[in-house]
């Protein structure tokens, strides 16, 4: 459960820092470029500021929850003693038809 909470909250932030990325542009316009003028509320350098501060606050967010996902993910390998007892305690394998069993083999 709490993995695929981390697993959410993941692809929520890269969809953000996606479209955060997007909205900059390379040379520092972007966002700010829409901007009318100097004399707006945030101001063309404060609009740039944030956008350049939520893009790497975003970034480590990711890379914490990618790092935390992996202390809650079920472990993918099994020890070579697990593998071993679930051979011994698993059922045989049904043979095919036309195929004998060692207790259906004819005596000679």
């Amino acid at each position: 459960m709490f993995y695929t909470l981390i697993v959410v909250l993941a692809v929520i932030v890269a969809i953000l820092l996606a479209a955060i990325v997007l909205v900059q542009e390379s040379k520092g316009g972007g966002l700010a470029s829409s901007v009318a003028g100097a004399n707006s509320v945030l101001g063309v350098r404060k609009t740039t500021d944030f956008v350049e501060k939520a893009t790497w606050w975003l970034a480590g967010i990711l890379v914490v929850l990618a790092v935390s996902s992996s202390f809650f993910a079920a472990p993918a390998v099994k020890s070579a003693d697990d593998i071993v007892n679930d051979i011994k305690t698993s059922a045989p394998a049904p043979s095919l038809p036309g195929q004998q069993t060692p207790a259906q083999t004819p005596a000679k």
